[in-house]
């Protein structure tokens, strides 16, 4: 009784379009589930995030598990999870995603799944690194460690998204670093991020950890944004 009293008063809402959700709804409604725009990237190697990074990083594996359009659902879903707290936006991809990962063989050697993180200061400001719940997922899945203390952001900067691809990279070019254990050789580590878009920051994230001996390195995000 008590919890149908506080779903009447603090109803549930769909994180894609804001509507009320139904009880057996969960995060999105059916509607929403429905038209998410999957980018089917899992499906082909040399896919849209993978180019991406061609003659830029060596990797295993890229990919990218929705679209990013303005004004688009997804948009509204990376806000709700980066902005507001809706952590389970980020749990939700990965349950999403790694039913299509499972099935890919590059991946099935990874060891360490690594967010992109966030600088102290941003992380104190916010709360929460919003790729979280993401990661710990896709870990889930993968049989792998979840581990957001090998890569450090070491600079704190205000948001990228409105610079271009020379801007970002200038940026981000000594801007993180590892923080290695001599058990850490010889993996293959997943880097994760909630939305790809010039690929400037996964580039430096991923070079970091390439200093790694003997590593390899694959990167998923949640979603790919068109530039």
């Amino acid at each position: 009784m008590f919890k149908s009293l506080v779903n009447l008063l603090y109803p549930k809402t769909c994180n894609g379009c804001n509507n009320n959700l139904l009880e057996n709804e969960i995060v999105l409604c059916t509607v929403c589930r429905h038209h998410l725009p999957y980018t089917q990237h899992w499906l082909n190697k040399e896919n849209e995030t993978y180019n991406k990074f061609y003659g830029r990083l060596p990797l295993e594996h890229a990919s990218s598990l929705l679209y990013f359009h303005k004004e688009g659902i997804v948009q509204q879903l990376i806000h709700n999870l980066k902005y507001r707290g809706r952590e389970e936006i980020g749990k939700l991809s990965g349950e999403l995603y790694i039913t299509h990962l499972l099935k890919t063989e590059a991946l099935q050697s990874v060891t360490d799944v690594i967010p992109v993180p966030l600088h102290k200061k941003r992380l104190k400001e916010r709360g929460y690194n919003q790729v979280t719940e993401f990661g710990k997922a896709l870990a889930k899945g993968l049989n792998a460690n979840y581990n957001d203390s090998l890569l450090i952001r070491k600079n704190y900067t205000k948001t990228q998204t409105k610079k271009g691809l020379t801007d970002r990279a200038e940026i981000t070019r000594s801007a993180f670093d590892v923080n290695p254990a001599e058990t850490d050789s010889n993996k293959h580590f997943l880097l994760i991020d909630d939305v790809i878009t010039t690929g400037a920051t996964l580039e430096a994230c991923g070079k970091a950890l390439l200093k790694i001996p003997e590593s390899k390195l694959s990167i998923v995000t949640i979603a790919y944004a068109h530039t």
